[in-house]
């Protein structure tokens, strides 16, 4: 099993960045992807995550901001993020719990800043 995040960047406040997951090694069918961040000095956070059946949970802070979508075609998972603000700034990681079992990519770096 493996996650791999990316298309994380600089952007300025108020831009967007569209997060990706690559997922190997299990199919998006069957389990939950989830997004979390870190920033520096602040304990993880949940940002959004999409079920196998489609149904999504965002963080109060996200709403009406972030979009998760699955690319079950792909076995992908994007984070659409519009309107960004500096305290986004953070990284960002998926991860997916599978058979008991917890995975997690590597991490892809967001830093929203003028």
């Amino acid at each position: 099993v493996q996650l791999q995040a990316s298309g994380g960047g600089l952007v300025q406040p108020g831009g967007s960045l569209r997060l990706s997951c690559a997922a190997s090694g299990f199919t998006l069918d069957y389990y939950a992807i989830a997004w979390f961040r870190q920033a520096p000095g602040k304990e993880r956070e949940g940002v959004a995550a999409i079920a196998a059946d489609a149904t999504f949970t965002y963080a109060d802070s996200v709403k009406g901001r972030f979009t998760i979508t699955g690319d079950t075609a792909k076995n992908t998972v994007h984070l659409q993020m519009n309107s960004l603000k500096p305290e986004d700034t953070a990284v960002y990681y998926c991860a997916a719990a599978i058979s008991g079992a917890y995975y997690e990519g590597q991490g892809t770096q967001v830093t929203v800043s003028s």
